[in-house]
């Protein structure tokens, strides 16, 4: 008896790159003449860290017609994202790693708008790269966030574990920042995801718990809206600088001591938020789509 044969289903193979800005690790993929279909499912799938790749979500590397590259990223749970300051430094390294850019300046657009990605070099060795994040936005309805009022900050807001006061700002996403005398007494697993999702956020939130240990340093953890917990924010220490130095607790150039490592941040006189810090490759790999 002849057994009916069926057609081989060709998987689609996706080439990638592992990367990490101080402990947040995204899946980088060059997307420059194609890219992969039904983003937010494949940023489900490949950030799973028992299944896929693992990571807290994917970056895409694309085309642009206003900037030299554009940003596209997808959090693991498949939203897509505004912008991600440390997603941005290792887009500087990549495109200088695969030779996509010989420029020690780039301009990067994403959906927060164009970024100016600055190399810093050792030999041909990317040592860490400086973001121009862009001047804060502290209107609230462009945050956005429910308030009255023409700036939210250190406002009392009602949780299950009591009054917290939040100050909001946003780097092209919305950040709520709390400050506390010790990050050790935080009950960060409950008051995280209950925060980012707060009916005052219209979009949730990035939520940052923050110690100052004096003007120029201060110690961050961070509940990343679509993530939850992630080693290190980019965008949320910016804002947590920004809030930092609204409420006379530190000066304008700020060490950010996060979970990965650190990030230096500095409020310029012209308005805008530097961020400077390390990115990392850990591996390149081929995926094979199911």
């Amino acid at each position: 008896m002849l057994m009916a044969s069926h057609p081989t289903v060709k998987k689609e193979v996706i080439h990638f790159t592992k990367m990490h800005g101080i402990g947040n690790d995204y899946i980088y993929i060059n997307c420059m003449e194609s890219a992969p279909d039904d983003l937010p499912r494949l940023a489900i799938e490949m950030s799973d860290r028992h299944f896929g790749v693992g990571g807290d979500g994917i970056v895409l590397i694309c085309p642009s017609d206003k900037a030299d590259f554009r940003m596209r990223m997808f959090n693991n749970d498949g939203s897509e994202a505004r912008m991600c300051g440390n997603a941005s430094r290792c887009i500087a390294k990549y495109v200088h790693d695969h030779r996509l850019s010989e420029k020690n300046t780039i301009n990067l657009e994403t959906l927060s708008g164009i970024k100016v990605l600055s190399l810093n070099m050792k030999g041909d060795e990317v040592e860490s790269v400086t973001v121009d994040m862009g001047r804060p936005e502290l209107l609230p309805a462009k945050i956005p966030v429910d308030f009255e009022g023409d700036k939210m900050v250190e406002e009392p807001v009602t949780t299950s574990c009591g009054q917290i006061n939040i100050t909001a700002v946003s780097m092209g996403n919305p950040h709520g920042v709390i400050f506390v005398d010790s990050l050790d007494d935080v009950d960060f697993d409950a008051l995280g995801p209950e925060l980012e999702k707060h009916p005052i956020w219209p979009d949730r939130a990035n939520i940052e718990f923050v110690q100052v240990v004096n003007p120029s340093e201060i110690r961050m953890r961070v509940w990343e809206r679509g993530t939850g917990e992630t080693l290190a924010c980019g965008t949320g220490a910016c804002a947590t600088v920004v809030a930092a130095a609204l409420t006379g607790r530190t000066g304008r150039k700020v060490t950010v001591h996060l979970r990965g490592g650190d990030l230096g941040i500095e409020l310029t006189d012209a308005g805008h938020v530097l961020m400077t810090g390390t990115a990392t490759k850990v591996f390149d790999g081929v995926y094979e789509r199911p």
